[in-house]
């Protein structure tokens, strides 16, 4: 039977979580990480979840809905016998698969009941033996899950509780088909829980499939922010971005801000000129290892770096305490993703600060976001900033298209070394710095090494075959046999 919302709120008394019906064990692991009243969405989902219903859930991002399903989960996991996988838990990202496996270890850590997250971009081979022993939960991507399947590393035919965080996410992520087929290998037979900030018709679409008569908990309208979140809205060229930023960052207040990026190629260019300014930052996409993820994530949670500057892959699920400010450097394409980037601050009713810079040319994007929200957010004024871009870099001044044209993905040329660094770039213009191993290659240069290691123009060779009558000599570049492509070898 579906909770409504508005009669909830209204009839609820504060609750402890001693009356959720939870048991002595899990009361003392709450007191000990310093909760003392549940979250709403916590008030909602718990005691259905602990009666073994099926539940359909959404709030506002940071509102608590790793508890949410991880307490009842651990309650009902004590009541089963060990040994198994009992427990399988999908997450979209990897970072988001590592906290939730976090925040079950500190709930479960008077239990003796084992966690593993599973997760592409390290080694299969401690993952291979969570499942051999019979790891009580396991958190994971779909992706590297669907490949312990395949392999055979994996067996889910015991698996008595399923949960989908994030769940809309890892439907814009093109997880469907592979979720489906995860599906296919656990039993009918379960409990079902989805959690996620915002329920779409895709996602309801999907819950019909996997829930049985659910327990709808639909705590906070999908289209608005949490309350604590203060908006500043600044009216900014492309091409003076860099510098109302790096203003921005001189007031001392702004001590942790996530910095969000439309691509990783902007990632890293925006990375170098804050880094090129002496302000403390690390990036977080998609192209970095999973080792360099998390050493960014970690520094950055322990203050070492000011300010992440990161894609979308950080606006889902991270819970970063104390995290005063988002910088929206570039607007978001779906209005859902601004406010999930904003909801990384003023969690947990915590009060933040959310600051959006908006060119002309994503004005309609943002016209779509404030449609969505339902208001018109004021604009700021612009702070006073140099005559000067205060590093001239073209990429933030043209780089207007959203889309990769299919005429710019030009393979490298024979003899240039494949970096991530270089093939983000979606047109070599683009790069912001030379890399350090760049060098003149390709049989096409129009130069040759020398001595001194400069470029010295080569005189072109004639074409061998003769030029049709009529017809202007044409001519091509031929490598000589000592070229310096055998640099690269």
């Amino acid at each position: 039977m579906p909770i409504a919302l508005r009669i909830f709120r209204k009839l609820r008394f504060p609750l402890t979580f001693d009356s959720l019906g939870l048991c002595p064990t899990l009361l003392r692991a709450v007191r000990d990480l310093g909760f003392s009243e549940p979250t709403p969405i916590q008030e909602a989902a718990i005691p259905p979840a602990l009666a073994g219903r099926d539940i359909l859930g959404s709030a506002s991002t940071g509102s608590g809905k790793s508890a949410a399903f991880g307490l009842p989960l651990i309650q009902r996991l004590l009541e089963l016998p060990r040994g198994t996988t009992r427990a399988l838990i999908l997450a979209p990202t990897r970072e988001l698969t590592q906290q939730i496996c976090a925040h079950l270890t500190a709930l479960s850590k008077h239990t003796d009941l084992r966690i593993a997250a599973v997760y592409g971009g390290v080694g299969f081979g401690p993952q291979i033996t969570a499942f051999k022993r019979g790891t009580d939960i396991i958190v994971a991507t779909p992706g590297r899950l669907l490949d312990h399947l395949s392999q055979g590393t994996a067996s889910l035919k015991n698996v008595s509780f399923l949960i989908l965080d994030e769940a809309d996410r890892m439907l814009d992520m093109g997880f469907l088909p592979v979720v489906r087929r995860i599906l296919k290998q656990i039993p009918g037979k379960r409990q079902t829980l989805f959690f996620s900030a915002t329920i779409p018709s895709a996602v309801g679409e999907l819950s019909g499939d996997m829930l049985q008569n659910p327990v709808r908990v639909n705590l906070t309208p999908t289209t608005a922010p949490a309350t604590s979140i203060t908006q500043t809205i600044y009216s900014i060229d492309q091409q003076r971005k860099v510098d109302l930023l790096l203003e921005l960052l001189k007031d001392n207040s702004i001590f942790s801000a996530i910095t969000f990026t439309r691509t990783k190629a902007r990632t890293n260019r925006l990375a170098a000129v804050l880094a090129k300014h002496g302000i403390a930052v690390e990036r977080l996409h998609g192209d970095r290892s999973q080792a360099q993820r998390t050493r960014a994530l970690a520094g950055f949670k322990s203050g070492h770096f000011r300010v992440l500057v990161a894609t979308d892959v950080a606006a889902r699920g991270l819970d970063i305490v104390a995290l005063g400010h988002v910088v929206n450097y570039d607007v978001p394409m779906v209005p859902d993703d601004y406010i999930h980037r904003i909801g990384r601050t003023g969690r947990a009713q915590a009060t933040g600060d959310a600051i959006t810079f908006v060119s002309p040319d994503e004005e309609k994007l943002f016209t779509q976001i404030e449609r969505t929200l339902g208001k018109r957010l004021d604009r700021a004024k612009t702070p006073a900033l140099p005559t000067q871009a205060t590093m001239p870099m073209p990429f933030l001044a043209n780089e207007t298209s959203f889309v990769r044209k299919r005429n710019d993905r030009r393979p490298l040329t024979h003899g240039a070394r494949p970096s991530a660094e270089r093939t983000s770039f979606s047109r070599p213009s683009e790069a912001p710095f030379p890399h350090p191993h760049d060098k003149p290659h390709s049989s096409n240069a129009p130069w040759k090494s020398g001595s001194t290691g400069k470029a010295t123009p080569r005189k072109p060779t004639p074409q061998t075959s003769f030029p049709r009558k009529g017809s202007a000599t044409t001519w091509k570049t031929t490598a000589p046999k000592n070229d310096a492509r055998k640099d690269f070898r």
